[in-house]
């Protein structure tokens, strides 16, 4: 490569009553007005959440920065509407159905082609952008990311609770979305036609009433020149989704530096993949996606790590992910920190503090 992948982030978030961390539907009040913060932030599909948008970065100082003045303008503007920001793949507390949806004629379509589905839709992502030269890189980058997606489902964990209780699941959040019709990870495709098709079909079928609800894992982004990775929850911390964003961009480059296929997992397999990593997360096993035998989550890391290296000394981004996933094994991902706070004193309203706490940025 000549130069760097460019990257950009999406952050999902809850807010929460101050009062009682159950879940405050004041998303309009926080995204409206203005302040000296001069960040993108969204409304989305529920009345409780919101949403930020990085610019295209270079490097990941940068994304860090703006990472951190989104996460600030919402918590300061949170609080000024008693409620506080929460970055948690699903809420811990308080989630009414139905969803009390954002007024908005797409979402309320959305609800009435797929009725139930958006019944309990309080799940929250972080979205990786990776700028791509051409729609042939974007998909030949897709096929490449399609053995990694447990790897990084798994790292970025962040969802054990829903309706009051643990799920038993380190991300609940990727079990609730794969409901969906248009969710999951993407077929293999040899080439940007094969892909396009495909969506075309999708919509043409009624599962998806445009190409912005094709839900795959990653896919094509509708509005922007990138390839967009979904799979994983919102990062606890700005750290973490600094992480992500790195990994994802280390991958996306070493499988364009080396020009060779990507290997083609077959979909059954991809699938127990996945549930086996949204189920265990980090800590348990995942599936080889060379062997297809059961190891540990922690050594398929460790080999996605040993690949992309070279592509991550090139960006100047090694240290910094090598210790980020260190920090992972050692003080675990966003689930078991969850965990291990409700463990404390058995208080729900003790993990809505932590995840208040990881939120803002320092």
């Amino acid at each position: 490569m000549d130069g760097l992948l460019t990257v950009g982030v999406e952050e999902e978030f809850v807010l929460v009553e101050a009062s009682t961390g159950h879940l405050a539907n004041r998303a309009d009040e926080v995204l409206t007005g203005s302040d000296g913060f001069e960040v993108d932030l969204q409304p989305e599909i529920a009345q409780y959440q919101v949403e930020s948008a990085s610019g295209v970065c270079t490097e990941m100082g940068q994304l860090r920065d703006e990472l951190a003045a989104a996460r600030r303008a919402l918590v300061e503007r949170a609080a000024r509407h008693d409620a506080r920001l929460a970055a948690t793949g699903t809420p811990v507390l308080g989630l009414t159905m139905p969803t009390p949806l954002t007024n908005s004629p797409r979402y309320h379509r959305m609800a009435q082609e797929m009725g139930a589905l958006t019944n309990d839709l309080a799940i929250c992502g972080c979205h990786v952008h990776i700028g791509l030269p051409d729609d042939e890189s974007k998909v030949f980058v897709s096929n490449h990311l399609r053995p990694w997606l447990p790897a990084l489902l798994a790292l970025g964990a962040n969802s054990p609770y829903w309706l009051d209780g643990d799920t038993g699941y380190a991300s609940w959040r990727y079990v609730v979305w794969n409901r969906w019709p248009t969710s999951g990870a993407p077929p293999h495709f040899d080439n940007a036609a094969e892909y396009y098709a495909a969506r075309e079909e999708i919509v043409a079928s009624g599962a998806a009433i445009d190409a912005g609800m094709l839900y795959w894992d990653v896919r094509l982004s509708a509005h922007h020149p990138t390839l967009e990775l979904r799979v994983s929850d919102v990062a606890p911390t700005v750290e973490e989704a600094v992480l992500m964003a790195a990994l994802v961009r280390g991958i996306a480059a070493t499988a364009l530096g080396s020009g060779a296929a990507a290997p083609e997992i077959q979909p059954h397999l991809l699938k127990v993949a996945l549930w086996r990593a949204a189920r265990d997360g980090l800590e348990g096993f995942g599936i080889d996606p060379v062997t297809a035998a059961p190891t540990p989550m922690s050594s398929i890391v460790a080999s996605l790590l040993r690949w992309i290296r070279p592509a991550l000394e090139f960006a100047g981004d090694y240290q910094m992910v090598s210790d980020g996933i260190d920090r992972l094994l050692l003080d675990g991902t966003g689930a078991v920190r969850q965990r291990r706070a409700f463990a404390r004193r058995g208080r729900l309203s003790d993990v809505v503090g932590l995840l208040v706490a990881q939120t803002a940025p320092a």
